[in-house]
């Protein structure tokens, strides 16, 4: 059935208009669209101020409008002229900013690094021209001779015996005896060998220990939650810890939560992620643009105290 619409009222008025023309309540929309009913109520009040970000204010209007069975577009038309006009009253509102004169600011910046720049060359260049005039003084003053190099002497003391293998030569029978001549007897040379250094024990070197096994890790909770981003998508998740996670996911993004027994699950678009409780891929929340508050999981039923 169709009804006048309102062509200059406002989002909240003509968002009530559509309500009471349907004979719906806010009670029967909040339970049926999953869209909390101070949302809803800020929506015709037009409370931006209580409302989330533009994106989910978006899909909380498409849930309005799909739940009366009316066309989202003038509703969000209304929204975008509202939020655009607050954001230029409160733009107007805010005290310009004190300008800088950043151009002033950043001659005298570059000044002052110019002359400590050529401080800096003035100071190498001095210190260059003095150690240049002191090095002739220095060299004509203390020249350097060179004296002839002495060999070391060799050390005094009987060398050590070394044992060379030898070889047997082949037997010969014995030549003729040769009696000796006769002269004075050579006086016996007594050899004498070098005590070989004590042999020096390497240090012990401790075997590693042993690797320890390694300690499993603690094992997580019950319930194991994956989310998979198929759209820029917020969620809010909270473990039955009392452990809250809230983000905007961008598409492609995955995160995941551990509980021990279940979470609690919003979402601002269910068409948007892909949900996976421990290891079970879920089936869809619904559309795209749906806003889905406060889902347990694993449901009730299926996870009983």
């Amino acid at each position: 059935m169709e009804h006048a619409e309102p062509g200059g009222a406002s989002l909240g008025a003509y968002l009530r208009s559509l309500r009471e023309a349907k004979g719906g309540s806010l009670e029967d929309m909040a339970r049926s669209t999953r869209v909390g009913i101070r949302h809803l109520e800020a929506l015709e009040d037009e409370r931006l101020i209580d409302l989330p970000s533009p994106v989910f204010v978006r899909g909380f209007i498409r849930a309005y409008c799909g739940f009366l069975r009316e066309t989202p577009d003038p509703a969000l038309a209304r929204y975008e002229r509202l939020a655009g006009a607050r954001a230029a009253a409160h733009a107007a509102a805010t005290p310009p900013r004190a300008s800088t004169n950043w151009a002033m600011s950043s001659l005298v910046v570059g000044l002052v690094l110019l002359l400590i720049l050529g401080l800096g060359l003035v100071l190498v260049n001095l210190s260059v021209r003095r150690s240049s005039v002191t090095s002739p003084a220095i060299a004509r003053t203390e020249p350097v001779t060179t004296a002839p190099a002495v060999p070391p002497a060799p050390p005094v003391g009987p060398a050590p015996v070394t044992a060379r293998p030898t070889t047997p030569a082949p037997v010969a029978p014995p030549p003729a005896a040769v009696p000796p001549a006769p002269g004075p007897a050579a006086p016996a040379v007594p050899v004498t060998t070098a005590p070989l250094p004590p042999s020096v024990a390497p240090p012990a070197v401790a075997p590693p220990p042993a690797p320890r096994a390694a300690v499993g890790a603690p094992a997580l909770g019950g319930q194991r939650l994956v989310v998979r981003a198929l759209e820029p998508t917020w969620i809010r998740v909270q473990t039955d810890s009392g452990r809250v996670a809230e983000e905007l996911l961008p598409a492609g993004a995955s995160r995941e939560w551990t509980a021990e027994r279940r979470f609690l699950v919003t979402v601002g678009n269910a068409g948007g992620v892909e949900l996976t409780l421990n290891g079970k891929a879920l089936p869809s929340l619904g559309p795209k643009g749906t806003v889905i508050q406060r889902l347990e999981l694993p449901a009730p039923d299926a996870n009983p105290s």
